[in-house]
């Protein structure tokens, strides 16, 4: 089945993300999908990707992405995004403060007309730390 960019890319924030639809991660994201994000390591496959999305649901509740625009070329899109959570448990080394919090992005994505394939994600992360008074050198998760 051939499916847009744009409509994976709505199901990968709208099902994927905003509900941590595992099954659907592993449905739209290819085997070998390659994913990059502000807030830590290269995650590979939909096994990767399902870890880092639990490790954000767990660390911010009602996590959701919206997406403001999305543009597309053939296989590719790139998505201006807004991301808003509860800081709920430690988060950038600061404990849960109850707050909430958003910050703006930016994804980068390819697929190959089934599955994305790749994914490429910059996000204000200078904001989410401002927010919650974390150091400036501290990072999301240890590697």
């Amino acid at each position: 089945m051939v499916t847009g960019a744009a409509q994976l890319v709505e199901r990968f924030y709208h099902q994927l993300w905003n509900r941590a639809d595992e099954a659907v991660a592993r449905e739209i994201l290819h085997p070998e999908f390659r994913f990059r994000a502000s807030l830590g390591p290269e995650r590979l496959g939909p096994e990767g990707f399902i870890a880092y999305m639990r490790s954000v649901h767990a660390a911010l509740a009602d996590y959701r992405c919206e997406i403001e625009e999305l543009l597309t070329i053939e296989h590719e899109a790139v998505a201006k995004v807004r991301f808003v959570g509860r800081h709920q448990a430690p988060f950038f080394g600061v404990e849960a403060t109850g707050r909430e919090i958003e910050w703006a992005g930016a994804a980068f994505f390819k697929t190959d007309g089934e599955r994305i394939t790749e994914l490429w994600v910059l996000g204000d992360i200078d904001a989410v730390k401002r927010q919650l008074g974390a150091a400036a050198e501290q990072g999301f998760e240890s590697e």
